[in-house]
């Protein structure tokens, strides 16, 4: 895939990154999808000045090695990626869970739904959501929703 933005997609599992990888070649199909199954290899990937810099990056929590919060953390720590758009991209429901991602910096917290037609709407709507905005270098941190009247 040539023409587009870049997304980094971090996940272990082969059939997700099928899936993602399907979804996305029907929704967005001039994107460039880079893939990533061991957290272990980011960093160095993200640091490597002869590699592109992701426009986004899908971060599936549940990896083997390093998980997924901890590469947030260290991403968010290190000068030359915390501004990157990371969208954490997930099996995972717990509230407490999500709760530490946005805590960790986290631009975005979405379940992966089961059912393909509906995990390709998702995707979709994740990536014209933070695409642009990464692009364009906009703030994309989610403002924490004002408490009920």
């Amino acid at each position: 895939m040539t023409g587009g933005g870049l997304i980094l997609v971090v996940e272990d599992s082969e059939e997700d990154t099928e899936a993602i990888q399907r979804a996305l070649s029907r929704s967005h199909p001039f994107l460039d999808l880079e893939f990533a199954p061991r957290s272990e290899d980011v960093l160095p990937r993200l640091l490597d000045p002869a590699a592109r810099t992701p426009d986004l990056v899908l971060l599936d929590l549940n990896m083997p090695g390093i998980g997924g919060l901890a590469l947030l953390s260290s991403l968010r720590a290190h000068p030359a990626c915390a501004s990157l758009t990371v969208v954490v991209f997930t099996s995972s429901t717990a509230s407490a869970e999500e709760d530490s991602c946005y805590a960790a910096g986290a631009d975005s917290y979405i379940y992966k739904p089961v059912n393909f037609e509906l995990f390709q709407t998702v995707l979709r709507g994740a990536v014209d959501f933070w695409l642009p905005r990464a692009a364009d270098g906009a703030v994309t941190a989610v403002p924490p929703a004002a408490p009920p009247a």
